[in-house]
């Protein structure tokens, strides 16, 4: 049978909806193997244990958290070696793509970034224009690496559990020698949100918000949803660059993405064309981004967002 390696890192007390995503994947596709950067609790293991994993692969350096990506991705590539494994798949993250490309530098492997599903014989397909288009490419090469967008996998443990075996791959010492190093770290603040690539609903705002993103994060609240952000709204100031959608921030694909106050130019259409429904609030009939919503509302999002919240609020008790 096929060896697929997923990697994750940093795994925490369980595994996250994502993550749960990678592994089952990777079942349809062979013997899922998982590379992990960062402790396994009990909760990751039982976790592993339930969803078939048949080896948990540790770096052989544990300080790999003091590095940038390059220590993550000589592991990842050692890892793969070690396993023989054909198909490595990674989250869709920016630092995902990033340990993919080297990875695949690596490993002389094929790499195929934001695809929605993969088939068993390692073609990956994606969702392009607003999801207009399915396309399907897959690699030449003896391994491929591909990351997987967040919410296009139904999360299903295997039909029996495992009893994953963990091995230790020893992870080049040129790999963090003259890797680039993280000097000091600040804890952000927990917002009780859920995270913006996860999330199953995104409620977005922009320039027509003008600095006030509380109608935005009200919305969000109410339907536990994350909240995102144009680049003219973190540049501005108003919210934080890790909330920014498009070309230059995060790529989301989520059952439902709310745009408020957003042109959608081209750039932000990069980050959230393959959301399942669109609905964009805008007062601008001829914002481009009724061009790409499934349900346009044309109007004030200071009026319109309020009314949905209590709306939602009202029905929800």
């Amino acid at each position: 049978m096929a060896k697929v390696l997923v990697f994750l890192d940093n795994p925490g007390a369980g595994l996250k909806k994502s993550s749960l995503e990678l592994l089952t994947l990777a079942r349809t596709l062979g013997e899922s193997v998982v590379a992990v950067n960062g402790d396994v609790s009990d909760g990751v293991a039982a976790d592993f244990a339930e969803y078939g994993v048949s080896m948990v692969l540790r770096p052989s350096a544990r300080d790999l958290d003091d590095f940038l990506v390059a220590p993550k991705a000589a592991f990842v590539a050692a890892a793969a070696e070690s396993a023989g494994a054909g198909i490595v798949l990674l989250d869709n993250s920016p630092e995902g793509k990033e340990i993919a490309a080297r990875v695949g530098i690596r490993l002389n492997a094929g790499v195929i970034t934001d695809a929605v599903g993969v088939d068993a014989d390692g073609t990956a397909h994606k969702s392009v224009l607003a999801g207009s288009y399915n396309t399907s490419c897959k690699a030449k090469t003896a391994v491929s690496v591909v990351t997987l967008k967040a919410n296009n996998v139904n999360p299903e443990p295997a039909v029996a559990p495992s009893a994953p075996g963990t091995s230790t791959v020893e992870v080049p010492a040129s790999a963090t020698a003259a890797a680039a190093r993280i000097t000091a770290r600040e804890q952000k603040v927990a917002s009780g949100r859920p995270d913006l690539t996860d999330a199953r609903i995104v409620v977005a705002g922009g320039r027509g918000l003008d600095g006030d993103f509380g109608p935005v994060e009200e919305l969000a609240d109410a339907l536990g949803a994350a909240v995102g952000a144009s680049r003219a709204a973190t540049d501005a100031g108003w919210i934080s660059h890790d909330a920014q959608v498009g070309q230059t921030g995060k790529t989301v694909s989520p059952q439902l993405y709310i745009s408020a106050g957003i042109s959608g130019a081209i750039q932000q259409k990069a980050g959230m064309q393959t959301a399942k429904v669109i609905v964009a609030v805008n007062k601008d009939a001829e914002s481009p981004v009724f061009e790409i919503a499934d349900f346009g509302i044309i109007g004030d999002v200071f009026d319109v967002l309020p009314q949905a919240t209590a709306e939602i609020r009202k029905r929800k008790g």
